[in-house]
């Protein structure tokens, strides 16, 4: 039996995941990173950092699967997409890490949707321009540090700058790149003159060279294998973003099938053989299977929502349950489950660290009285992420047949009675993947097509992929989510003109 490595970069931890050739999850080792925040709008973290945590969780892996690590056949990446992390001339951090929940580019984004910039970008790119993609933060810098950008060597994804540490070797990869609107789809190349849209003409040539996610891009070094246990020479495999390993690893291999990732960001997406083109879909961007289209609708909207209402809302309930050996998600569950959706009219708007709605809207309770307590709230803050996917949902559906059923993964597919709503919401039964790290599995995946453990992707879903339960949607519901929805659409619609009023 060989084994596989998958390292996953969120936006909150570094998770190194051992798994066998069958997808059995040997181990895991999961190391928090630290979120800067030095002004409102920013998330940063310290490059450094970053580095010393996948060591300790790549070594903590290693050491808690007891295997030997010569039968370690290769290793391959995730990482959150968006985002921002730059080596500088003396391959050293040139500015610090910028994770996707940055919003400080918002103003680019605005101009660049009111001067026509927008437009242009989208018949080479296919997607729309996000506050946290590379080439707003490239802008910011541009214009605030320039000495940066002069400085900056290599533009990396989150990924890219793990996997640079760890062969020596620089590379950039398809699916993060071209999902950041610095490739033009209909190439697959970088170009000059889309990036002169954007005035960024002189990062070109800081632009590493483009490989496919399956990609051998590297080989571990006697450094890196001296802190990590990996064994020297060990084949590196490009790597993807992690909504590609989530789908991957949830098993999103044909047309037919759609996949919701429920975690920091809400991801719903789907695969196509061309893009989405009128204007309909605010990404379109290249598959880790080549020949695909990843048709992707997502925003920061999703189940760190929930996070932050435990970490400040639920101190004393956390602080008791670790106490006694249990997990603050069997209060939240049950708490939840003793609510019935007609019996809770709070609204809750999950737009904490971002939204889908306005660069400038912010998380919101609507609809409180004195009558509602903590338990109410966390309702609402179920249901409110779930109806951030379901607009997301919506809008895939208007280009494609329902599907037969939604693969579900994230925080969110561990919890029976968020899937549950999940179901009943949008109306479609729900898939719940095997608990394991997804993206760490994706990764594996296509580390295992590096190496020659699988043919292809399909081979590797089929060998890995398990399918634990299906969640079928009640049909009685249905009228009482759907008036509820609407309630929240409308508060979203009302407080429209407000926002502007927030710009810090």
């Amino acid at each position: 039996m060989r084994y596989l490595l998958g390292i996953d970069n969120g936006g909150t931890f570094s998770k190194a995941a051992v798994f066998d050739e069958n997808g059995k999850q040997i181990s895991v080792a999961s190391v928090p990173t630290v979120t800067l925040t030095p002004k409102p709008g920013y998330t940063e973290r310290n490059m450094d950092e970053l580095w010393n945590v996948n060591v300790s969780a790549i070594r903590q892996a290693i050491e808690k699967s007891s295997i030997n690590p010569e039968k370690i056949a290769g290793v391959s990446f995730s990482g959150h997409g968006k985002g921002l992390y730059l080596v500088g001339k003396d391959d050293r951090p040139a500015y610090s890490g910028i994770i996707s929940t940055d919003a400080r580019a918002w103003d680019y984004v605005k101009k660049w949707n009111e001067d026509g910039t927008a437009k242009k970008v989208y018949q080479k790119t296919f997607q729309e321009i996000l506050a946290c993609q590379p080439v707003s933060l490239l802008a910011w810098i541009k214009d605030h540090c320039p000495d940066v950008i002069k400085n900056t060597k290599y533009i990396f994804a989150v990924k890219d700058y793990i996997r640079y540490k760890m062969t020596g070797q620089a590379y950039a990869e398809y699916t993060d790149f071209s999902g950041g609107n610095l490739v033009n789809l209909s190439t697959g190349k970088y170009e000059r003159e889309l990036l002169a849209y954007m005035g960024l003409e002189e990062i070109y040539d800081k632009l590493p060279e483009l490989k496919h996610s399956a990609e051998i891009c590297g080989y571990v070094t006697k450094e890196v294998s001296e802190l990590t246990r990996l064994p020297e020479g060990t084949p590196v495999a490009a790597g993807m973003f992690d909504v590609n390993a989530c789908g991957i690893a949830s098993g999103l291999s044909d047309e037919e099938k759609m996949c919701m990732i429920a975690g920091t960001w809400s991801i719903n997406e789907y695969i196509a053989r061309a893009p989405i083109l009128n204007g309909s879909i605010a990404l379109n961007s290249m598959f880790c299977i080549p020949g695909y289209y990843l048709i992707e609708e997502s925003s920061p909207t999703s189940a760190g929502n929930m996070e932050w209402f435990i970490r400040n809302l639920m101190s004393y309930e956390k602080s008791e349950t670790q106490e006694k050996g249990k997990s603050i998600y069997e209060v939240t569950n049950r708490w939840v489950e003793a609510i019935e959706p007609q019996d809770d009219e709070i609204i809750f708007l999950p737009f904490l660290n971002g939204s889908n709605e306005d660069a400038l809207a912010k998380g919101t309770f609507v609809g409180m009285t004195a009558f509602h307590n903590k338990k109410h709230m966390l309702r609402a803050v179920y249901e409110g992420i779930v109806f951030s996917h379901l607009t997301h949902v919506k809008k895939l559906l208007r280009n494609r047949k329902m599907p037969k059923s939604i693969q579900l993964s994230g925080g969110a597919a561990n919890s029976d009675v968020w899937v549950q709503i999940f179901a009943d919401v949008i109306q479609i039964p729900i898939d719940v993947i095997e608990d394991k790290e997804l993206g760490a599995q994706g990764a594996a995946i296509a580390a295992g097509i590096a190496v020659g453990i699988y043919k292809d992707y399909d081979e590797g879903i089929k060998r890995t992929v398990k399918i634990t339960k299906t969640v079928y949607p009640r049909k009685e519901y249905k009228q009482i989510y759907e008036k509820k929805y609407q309630t929240y659409r409308r508060v979203i619609e009302g407080l429209s003109g407000v926002w502007n009023h927030f710009e810090n």
